[in-house]
């Protein structure tokens, strides 16, 4: 019987365990374990990595996507009830950070081919409360496309990333997710290419006055001790997430890379009849996050998904409930009868991701593919 998790954790850590421990102890016997020397770092080093002026850490991925719109607010560029355009193919978390600021979300369907965003039923959707446009590199996947950044420009729109699933993703431009938009969510938990041993997250952006805005946000709502600009919320990055964060970051690139090298067999041996895969993008826009592939019917992906489980491979369906569908949004105004969105529906339907990440070795990915291929 194989043994092939989706993702072992475990042995994800054990690649750079000895400097992950000497991190933490280093902080603990330190004894300083909040807002101090190992946050300063990693934020600068994650600027640098991405290539922006301001690192912001958060508690989390969504915390990060949710003080970006509440700073917006702050600073008097969206108001309650204006509209973002989201991706309706999406982890609930980019929709959360919407609606918690009492913003609308305008759901978009992907392109089938590529799983991301369809640029070319943006603009249509575009009304006069439209504020903003929120990218997702679901699965790791670059969704920006000049025709995006075109848009933003002529209805003078603010670009949101969601970056949570696309560390060290880059567009064809060379510029890295995170420094595409005017703000970035990204998210540190355990399972993201660049993870904690927690949770963790953190806002990138170019804009000094967003970044002081969410830093306060994030903090209470402080940027002085005891003075409360803003109502804001304890959200912020401990100091051990910052110390591992920072030696993850060093590996990334090299973590990616063994990526790739999954992804990539993948695409070249899986060649059963019933599955198809997104597009391959270059290597550089892609992070692979995750490896989804498209099963032709629920019926065939849920009998996937256990002949798999029952030859010891993990596999998960992301995401099985789209956020429209979610009892959280059925009675909310935009969720109306009319709203139709086929493919990401049936997305939900027939996507399962395979086991993929830096730990897996090449053995593992060829007894995925065979078993893969020998399921009818």
């Amino acid at each position: 019987m194989n043994n092939i998790p989706f993702l072992s954790l475990k042995d994800v850590t054990a690649l750079h365990g000895a400097e992950i421990n000497e991190a933490v102890a280093r902080v603990i016997n330190n004894g300083w374990y909040l807002q101090g020397k190992e946050n300063e770092l990693f934020e600068k080093h994650y600027s640098e990595f991405i290539g922006c002026k301001h690192t912001i850490g958060c508690a989390n991925g969504l915390d990060a996507l949710i003080w970006i719109f509440r700073a917006y607010i702050e600073m008097g560029v969206m108001q309650l009830g204006d509209e973002v355009i989201v991706p309706a193919n999406t982890y609930i978390a980019t929709t959360l950070a919407i609606t918690e600021n009492g913003l609308v979300p305008v759901n978009i369907e992907p392109k089938p081919n590529t799983l991301e965003i369809n640029d070319d039923l943006i603009e249509a959707a575009i009304t006069p409360r439209t504020k903003a446009i929120a990218i997702v590199h679901l699965y790791g996947r670059n969704a920006y496309t000049d025709k995006i950044g075109a848009l933003c420009k002529k209805y003078n729109l603010k670009l949101v990333e969601d970056c949570a699933q696309s560390h060290g993703c880059k567009h064809t431009d060379g510029r890295v997710t995170g420094n595409i938009g005017d703000a970035a969510g990204h998210s540190f938990y355990p399972g993201k290419n660049l993870g904690a041993l927690g949770d963790g997250g953190a806002v990138t952006t170019n804009d000094s006055e967003l970044a002081a805005a969410v830093r306060a946000l994030a903090n209470y709502g402080s940027q002085k001790k005891y003075v409360f600009k803003y109502a804001g919320r304890n959200s912020r990055l401990d100091e051990i997430q910052a110390a591992v964060l920072d030696v993850k970051l060093r590996y990334l690139t090299e973590d990616n890379a063994k990526r790739k090298m999954v992804a990539h067999y993948y695409y070249e041996y899986i060649n059963n009849p019933l599955i198809s895969m997104p597009d391959l993008l270059p290597d550089e826009q892609n992070a692979y996050h995750l490896f989804p592939i498209i099963v032709k019917g629920k019926k065939n992906r849920d009998r996937l998904h256990g002949y798999l489980e029952q030859n010891g491979v993990g596999t998960v369906c992301h995401y099985p409930i789209p956020p429209h569908k979610q009892e959280c949004y059925t009675k909310e105004v935009w969720n109306t009868p009319q709203l139709s969105l086929p493919i990401t529906e049936r997305l939900a339907d027939e996507e399962l991701s395979l086991p993929i990440g830096p730990a897996i070795t090449l053995e593992e990915v060829a007894e995925v593919v065979r078993l893969v291929n020998e399921f009818k």
